[in-house]
């Protein structure tokens, strides 16, 4: 699918130099003489290697073709994540390089996004919120306020958070995997 370049915004995903590249920023430049354009800074989905170009805004870019199926968190099998597909029962292993820091959002029977590209999934996309466990925090001081300070707390996937320190082991929070931060206790 064609794109002006003008339409292009962070996180889409190109086509590039017959490459598959994520944007990672995206500036628009408009100059007080000349013709405005589009600066942009890119990641290589296969080698991970960075690269910028300049688009004219009227310029087309090629968006790439993907498709996104919704999928269930199995388990993990050494450096796999073993996927399902809820609809044909399909399985699929993710590889931990294309997972990353965001296995520390996964639990069994989690639902994520995964985009594909020609068959090869290429991306994924976690729920705007997940609900973990406290394994361990610090004692819970009773002169706290809803307000006061703040203690560090490891969740049951091994994510560490800043928690108020009303928290105590046990409790079940909400947190936002986009920064990874507590949000709220969860009911």
């Amino acid at each position: 699918m064609k794109l002006k370049a003008i339409q292009l915004r962070k996180g889409m995903i190109i086509t590039f130099n017959d490459d598959l590249y994520v944007l990672t920023n995206v500036m628009h430049i408009t100059p007080g003489k000349g013709q405005a354009a589009v600066q942009t800074k890119m990641r290589n989905i296969k080698t991970g290697t960075n690269a910028e170009k300049r688009f004219r805004s009227d310029e087309n870019v090629e968006k790439a073709d993907l498709q996104t199926r919704n999928l269930e968190f199995l388990y993990q099998d050494g450096s796999d994540y073993i996927f399902m597909d809820k609809e044909t029962f399909d399985q699929f292993p993710l590889n931990v390089d294309l997972i990353g820091d965001n296995a520390l959002y996964l639990l069994p029977n989690t639902s994520i996004d995964v985009s594909f590209h020609e068959n090869e999934p290429i991306s994924i996309e976690l729920p705007l919120t997940v609900e973990l466990k406290v394994v361990e925090t610090g004692p819970n001081l009773k002169t706290a306020t809803v307000t006061s300070s703040y203690k560090p707390a490891t969740l049951e996937t091994g994510l560490k958070v800043q928690v108020p320190q009303f928290i105590e082991e046990g409790e079940t929070l909400r947190i936002d995997t986009r920064d990874g931060k507590y949000l709220e206790r969860a009911r």
